[in-house]
């Protein structure tokens, strides 16, 4: 889990369970994105709520899920200059 803290120490994450963050303060928890089917049974990643894109489709959650995962990695957890 990598967790990112900005200068007024404010801690960004992708939420998992490999850390209890209620031992850095109390949590602040709000959705970055949703994986869901589409009417074809293709999957996509939205990360609209983060001010990202679409992606997919993708024949499996699970490749959805890593899509998801990789994107908000490299553009939304990563610092900011």
């Amino acid at each position: 889990m990598t967790l990112v803290v900005d200068r007024r120490g404010l801690v960004r994450c992708v939420y998992g369970e490999a850390l209890d963050l209620a031992a850095l303060g109390r949590p602040v928890i709000t959705r970055a994105s949703r994986v869901e089917p589409d009417r074809a049974g293709r999957w996509h990643a939205d990360l609209r709520p983060v001010g990202g894109p679409v992606l997919g489709p993708f024949a499996r959650r699970s490749e959805a899920l890593a899509a998801e995962s990789a994107w908000l990695d490299a553009n939304w957890l990563a610092p900011r200059p």
